[in-house]
C-alpha cells in the first residue's frame, strides 16, 4: 500500500493529531472543574474525584489492548467507532443529572478515547515513508506534548466563561468532524477486517487484565482519598492488582495468542526504555498535577491564569518536537537526546523547588520552558528507541503495552505527590507550630502587630486578638503546604536522576535489514511517551 501524499496526507495528520489531543486534553481538563461539578451535583469533593479515576481506570484497560482489537475489528473501523463512542459519550458526560451517570458514561469515554493515542499513531506512521517517519513523529509529539497543557487552559477558560457541561461539549465539533475526515481519507490496511474468524480471542486475558490493571489503577487513583489500607475497598483491590497482575504476566506468557504480547519485553533495548517511559511519565503527569496546585493553592493564581502561565513555555518547547525529528532521520543517535531531556527535566524540578510564595504568574516562566524542552529532547528519542529490536508482527504489542506503562507512571506519580505531600504539610506545619508557642518572642511580636493593625482598621479590640491568631494559622498552613510542594519537586527530580545511567542499556545491535521497519515503529512509540 503507497503512502498518501499531498492534501490526502495532511488531512491525515490533522485527523490524528486533533484526536489525539483531544483525548488528553480529557485526562486533564476536568480537574479544574471538579468544585463547580461538585455543587451543580450536590456531592463533594471527593466523590466527584471519581470523574477522573473512572476515566483513567478506563483508559488503562483498553491501551495495552489496542493492537488486538485494531487486528481483530481491522484498524479503520476500530479508530471510527472509537471517535464515535468518545463522541457521543461526551455528550452524555454533559447532560448527565447525577454523579452516578457522569461517572459511567466517563468511564464510556475513556474505552472510547483509550483507543485514539496509539491508533491515531499508526495511521499517521502508515501515511509517510520509512525514511520521514522521525519527522512525523516530531509533528505527533507536538501535539502530545500540548494536550496536558491544554487541559487546564480550555478548562478553566470554559468555567470562567460557561460551565462545567461545556468542557465536555467541546469535543463534539472535534470529534464529528475527526470521524468524517478519517471515514472519507484513511484508507484500510490489505487484509483488514478480513482474517477476524481466524484470531482467537484471550478471554482469560483480557479478564485478567480487567481485574489487574483496573483495580491496580484504582488503587493509584483513590489511595489518598481512601486513607490507603485503612480501607477495606482499597485492601481488597490491592489483593486483585496483584493476584490479577501477576496471573496476566503468568497467563500471558504461556498461552499461544495473547491479547498482549509481553514476550517483547525479552528485548533489552524495549524492556529498559518501558522503564524510561514509566519516569517519563510520572514526571510529565505528576508535574501537570503539582504545579497547578500549586499555583491555586498557595500562590493565589485563577484556573485560567494557571493553565496561561503553563502554555507559552510549552508552546515554545513543542516547536522543538520537529527540529529534534529531521535531526534523527539523519541518523543521530536518540540516547544523547534522551539523557539531555531528563536532565533538563530535573533541572526544572530542582528550580521550580527554589522559587518565592511571592512570585507573579510569570516566574515560573524559565522553570517550565526548561520543563518543555526536556520533553521534547526526550520524548520522541524515546519512542525511536521503544521498539529497537522488535519484529516487525510485535510493533503494535510494543507500542500499547509501552503506553499503558506511561500511564501508569503517571497513575504512580500522582499517587506518590498526594501522599508525599500530605505526609510533608504535616511536618512541616509540626515544625512550625513548634516555634510559634505562646511566649516566644516572634510569634508575640508578630501576634501583637496584627492585632494593632486590625484594632485600628476595625475598631473592635474585643476580637481582634482571636482574629491575629487565625490568620497567623492560615499563613503557617499555607507556608507548610508551600513547602511540601517544594519538597515534591525535589522528588520528582530525584527519579530523573537515578534513571540516567540506565541509557546504556538502551543501545541495540546493528543489524542489515531491520534498521527501516524498526525506524518506522520506534517513531511510533515515541509519540506515546510524550504524554
Amino acid at each position: 500500500m503507497s503512502s498518501p501524499k499531498g492534501f490526502a496526507r495532511f488531512i491525515i495528520v490533522l485527523t490524528t493529531v486533533t484526536a489525539a489531543i483531544m483525548e488528553l486534553i480529557d485526562t486533564s481538563i476536568v480537574n479544574v472543574g471538579l468544585s463547580e461539578m461538585a455543587g451543580s451535583l450536590g456531592v463533594n469533593i471527593e466523590d466527584i474525584s471519581w470523574v477522573i479515576t473512572s476515566y483513567a481506570i478506563a483508559n488503562v484497560i483498553i491501551i495495552p489492548m489496542t493492537g488486538f482489537l485494531a487486528e481483530y475489528f481491522g484498524r479503520k473501523n476500530y479508530y471510527i467507532v472509537s471517535m464515535i463512542i468518545f463522541t457521543i459519550a461526551s455528550y452524555m458526560c454533559a447532560q448527565s443529572t447525577d454523579l452516578v451517570e457522569l461517572i459511567i458514561w466517563r468511564f464510556v469515554q475513556g474505552v472510547g478515547g483509550g483507543a485514539l493515542l496509539s491508533t491515531s499513531q499508526a495511521i499517521l506512521f502508515d501515511a509517510f515513508p520509512p525514511e520521514d517517519r522521525p519527522m512525523a513523529s516530531g509533528l505527533f509529539g507536538m501535539g502530545i506534548v500540548l494536550g496536558p497543557t491544554l487541559g487546564p487552559t480550555v478548562g478553566g477558560y470554559l468555567i470562567e466563561h460557561f460551565s462545567w457541561p461545556w468542557m465536555f461539549l467541546v469535543n463534539l465539533p472535534i470529534g464529528i468532524i475527526a470521524t468524517i475526515l478519517a471515514y472519507t481519507f484513511i484508507d484500510k490496511k490489505p487484509g483488514e477486517g478480513k482474517k477476524k474468524e481466524s484470531i482467537k480471542i484471550d478471554y482469560i486475558g483480557i479478564a485478567l487484565l480487567m481485574v489487574g490493571i483496573g483495580t491496580l489503577q484504582f488503587v493509584l487513583e483513590r489511595g489518598e482519598a481512601e486513607d490507603w489500607f485503612s480501607s477495606d475497598a482499597i485492601k481488597v483491590c490491592a489483593v486483585l492488582a496483584v493476584v490479577g497482575v501477576v496471573g496476566f504476566i503468568i497467563y500471558e506468557l504461556k498461552t499461544p495468542h495473547p491479547v498482549v504480547n509481553l514476550r517483547v519485553m525479552r528485548y533489552r533495548p524495549y524492556a529498559f526504555t518501558t522503564l524510561f517511559t514509566f519516569v517519563a511519565g510520572l514526571g510529565l503527569f505528576t508535574s501537570v498535577f503539582v504545579y497547578p496546585v500549586l499555583a491555586q493553592r498557595v500562590l493565589g493564581f485563577s484556573a485560567l491564569e494557571t493553565g496561561l502561565s503553563l502554555l507559552p513555555p510549552t508552546l515554545a518547547g513543542v516547536i522543538m518536537m520537529p527540529i529534534i525529528g529531521k535531526v534523527m532521520s539523519k541518523g543521530v543517535s536518540p540516547i544523547p537526546f534522551i539523557v539531555v531531556g531528563f536532565i533538563l527535566f530535573a533541572c526544572y524540578s530542582w528550580l521550580s523547588a527554589d522559587v518565592s510564595p511571592d512570585v507573579g504568574r510569570w516566574a515560573f516562566f524559565f522553570p517550565l520552558l526548561v520543563r518543555a524542552f526536556g520533553i521534547s529532547m526526550s520524548q520522541l528519542p524515546l519512542i525511536n528507541q521503544a521498539v529497537a529490536g522488535l519484529q516487525p508482527k510485535e510493533y503494535a504489542a510494543g507500542i500499547s503495552l509501552n503506553n499503558m506503562i506511561r500511564q501508569i507512571g503517571g497513575a504512580f506519580g500522582i499517587a506518590m505527590a498526594n501522599n508525599y505531600i500530605s505526609h510533608q504539610y504535616a511536618q512541616h506545619r509540626a515544625d512550625m507550630v513548634a516555634n510559634t508557642y505562646d511566649g516566644a518572642p516572634a510569634m508575640t511580636e508578630r501576634l501583637n502587630a496584627i492585632t494593632q493593625s486590625m484594632i485600628t482598621k476595625t475598631g473592635d479590640a474585643a476580637t481582634a486578638g482571636t482574629k491575629a491568631l487565625s490568620m497567623i494559622d492560615r499563613a503557617v498552613d499555607k507556608q507548610a503546604y508551600y513547602l511540601a510542594y517544594l519538597d515534591t519537586f525535589h522528588l520528582i527530580g530525584i527519579f530523573f536522576i537515578v534513571v540516567i545511567p540506565l541509557v546504556v542499556f538502551l543501545r541495540k545491535k546493528k543489524t542489515n535489514a531491520p534498521p527501516a521497519p524498526i525506524d518506522q515503529k520506534a517513531v511510533k512509540e515515541a509519540m506515546e511517551a510524550a504524554h
